[in-house]
């Protein structure tokens, strides 16, 4: 057959054809809105991650000493690629399920299943600007109108996407906290050792003064002493950097080489001010021996008030990271119920219906008067 056949045939048989078609989209109309279910979804969108939100305080410290270019998603910002994961995971969902006590529309039985279920109706959106669009599918049941309630789950839908931004703040914080926390009792075990050190020292000072009647240190001695502590003090200080990043990096991490290179630096700046070929400060193996231990004694009681301070410092730091309860996510958009479900696309479907079957019903007859043809 030609095409004027085929166009012959289905001008002739028009109205059957208009009628099944009419028909089918009638019927798929009805299907589509009062028997399928239907699926809402309310978007939420969320500002990018911004540096020094998630800051410990041992990385606000190196940010201090310009290395602010160096700080890894660990200790500085989560990436949105990173939210995007963390708000698809089973922990997420599962806050989300007990906040909204909704497990038994997933799975009555086992919660980690219905997590699973919910966690597969998340969608992220990435945007080239870092934005993250996040959004959840819910659906109804069958005869939506009849058997549910529709309202609710509208509301709800925005409910979740909601609650999901919450589970994220929520396990940031978490998070944040937990490293503050072993940052904090590590500070904690340092601190107390260096206070007893301290002490120590500071006796030790008392007593070889009363027994020598000696009280203070030349000048030059003593711009000499404090030149060679303020440096023993850094050394220390880096060290217990070192403590610290170990809860937050791995040894290759770019942080933690770059604080053992400037670890390295300071001890050999320390060895060269102890040295004798040193010109610009005064020798310490060239002191009296009484002046020596005093000089010692100084420089080590300089040394450890350094180290305590330091450590105090970065202590209430720590601890205050470890209780603060600070917004993490930043939400441009909140969701809102949707005012008609995203699936299924009621007039969208229907038609492609009643196009499919004007297809089908012209195929049929084409088929038949084609038949006819050949016969006669």
């Amino acid at each position: 057959m030609n095409f004027h056949d085929i166009l012959h045939t289905i001008i002739t048989h028009w109205k059957k054809i208009f009628a099944v078609s009419f028909f089918t989209t009638i019927f798929l109309f009805l299907i589509f809105l009062f028997v399928y279910p239907h699926t809402y979804r309310a978007t939420v969108v969320l500002l990018p991650p911004e540096k020094n939100t998630t800051l410990l305080g041992l990385s606000s410290f190196l940010s201090q000493q310009n290395m602010t270019s160096l700080l890894t998603p660990s200790l500085s910002n989560a990436s949105s690629q990173l939210y995007s994961e963390i708000l698809k995971s089973r922990t997420a969902a599962l806050y989300v399920i007990d906040k909204l006590k909704i497990q038994n529309e997933f799975d009555e039985n086992n919660i980690y299943e219905a997590a699973r279920k919910l966690s597969k109706n998340v969608n992220i959106e990435l945007t080239k600007e870092g934005l993250i669009k996040l959004s959840v599918d819910y659906s109804t049941k069958f005869f939506p109108a009849f058997l549910d309630d529709v309202n609710r789950k509208r509301n709800l839908s925005a409910l979740l996407s909601n609650t999901f931004v919450e589970a994220l703040d929520k396990i940031n914080n978490e998070k944040i906290a937990s490293r503050s926390k072993k940052a904090r009792i590590y500070l904690e075990k340092q601190i107390a050792i260096t206070k007893t050190v301290l002490d120590s020292v500071e006796l030790k000072l008392q007593d070889f003064q009363k027994r020598n009647k000696t009280i203070s240190l030349p000048d030059q001695l003593k711009a000499s002493i404090e030149s060679a502590a303020k440096i023993k003090s850094e050394i220390t200080q880096k060290e217990i950097e070192l403590g610290l990043l170990q809860y937050n990096v791995q040894k290759d991490d770019k942080i933690y080489q770059s604080v053992l290179k400037r670890l390295e630096q300071l001890k050999d700046q320390y060895r060269k001010i102890e040295s004798q070929n040193e010109d610009f400060l005064l020798n310490f193996s060239l002191i009296p021996q009484i002046g020596r231990e005093l000089a010692d004694l100084y420089r080590e009681l300089r040394i450890q008030n350094e180290v305590y301070s330091f450590l105090q410092q970065q202590y209430y730091k720590e601890k205050i990271e470890e209780n603060r309860d600070l917004p993490t996510v930043e939400v441009l958009d909140p969701a809102i119920p949707p005012s008609r479900p995203t699936s299924p696309r009621i007039l969208f479907g229907s038609a492609i219906g009643g196009v499919f079957a004007f297809s089908l019903m012209s195929v049929i007859y084409i088929i038949k008067a084609s038949k006819l043809k050949i016969k006669f």
